[in-house]
């Protein structure tokens, strides 16, 4: 599907005598070459993985009755859940994804996985990126929103008040969903990603539906996104648990709450 943005411009590479004559061939790979590649990779270890899922019909009670969703999930997820959304029972999604470099190469593999995307980040473009998708959701029935709800930037399992404003703006309900598998963590990444192993088991869990007012002040939004946060982690905790899942840092990175979720590192399966 084509994005619903224009791609972006991306930030200048320089060297010692100003902008990199590389650029174009670094673009060239990140636009043309890596993107089919990568969603090749993916749906081949995609196609390996087994969901046991929980409280699914949830989702399908949802999708029946043609109820909008942002479907709400950490960053660090992400993996896990893409290949169980390429489903054609489970609906048709935009998402979010960052203007940065990383942003550029998930946006053109979702795509060559189905999906919509719009462009923006908690730096750069996020105001934008949340029009855009509110925009492609109002003209488009039957389209449903993911949102990974601590931003492209973290701080990682904060839940950021974007997802109310979208849920609102668009009259959908929020759906928290949670993933867990033993995998590698990406510890180079601010989000910790989790790939997870070819033949993964992967669990996840659809949390009860939320429902968001037209109309809240700040106390009526920081409650709801606090609900959500403590619903999200809460069910990663224990669905990390069944999946035998461990990191040496928490699953949130939040130095005014006790951390929650696993412990003990974890960079490749065991």
């Amino acid at each position: 599907m084509p994005a619903v943005t224009a791609d972006p411009e991306l930030p200048a590479e320089t060297d010692d005598d100003g902008p990199s004559r590389r650029k174009p061939v670094r673009r060239f790979l990140l636009t043309k070459v890596m993107p089919p590649f990568a969603a090749w990779l993916y749906r081949r270890r995609g196609r390996s993985w087994r969901y046991v899922v929980e409280n699914e019909a949830v989702l399908q009670q949802l999708l029946a009755d043609g109820e909008p969703i942002v479907g709400a999930f950490l960053h660090q997820r992400t993996l896990q859940l893409l290949q169980y959304f390429t489903g054609e029972d489970r609906g048709r999604w935009i998402f979010l994804a960052s203007q940065s470099r990383d942003g550029e190469l998930i946006t053109r593999m979702s795509e060559r996985l189905g999906f919509e995307v719009a462009r923006g980040s908690s730096g750069r473009g996020g105001f934008r990126g949340l029009v855009d998708m509110i925009r492609v959701l109002r003209d488009t029935p039957g389209l449903n929103s993911g949102l990974a709800v601590d931003g492209s930037r973290g701080p990682r399992g904060v839940v950021q008040a974007g997802v109310i404003a979208l849920a609102q703006r668009t009259r959908s309900v929020i759906l928290p969903i949670a993933a867990s598998t033993r995998g590698w963590v990406w510890t180079r990444s601010w989000d910790r990603a989790v790939v997870p192993r070819h033949g993964a088991e992967i669990y996840v869990k659809f949390g009860d539906p939320i429902t968001v007012p037209s109309r809240l002040d700040a106390s009526g939004i920081e409650a709801l996104r606090v609900r959500l946060e403590r619903d999200l982690l809460r069910a990663h905790t224990e669905l990390d648990m069944r999946a035998g899942f461990q990191d040496t840092e928490p699953l949130q990175l939040d130095s005014t709450a006790p951390a929650v979720g696993a412990s003990g590192r974890h960079t490749a399966p065991h």
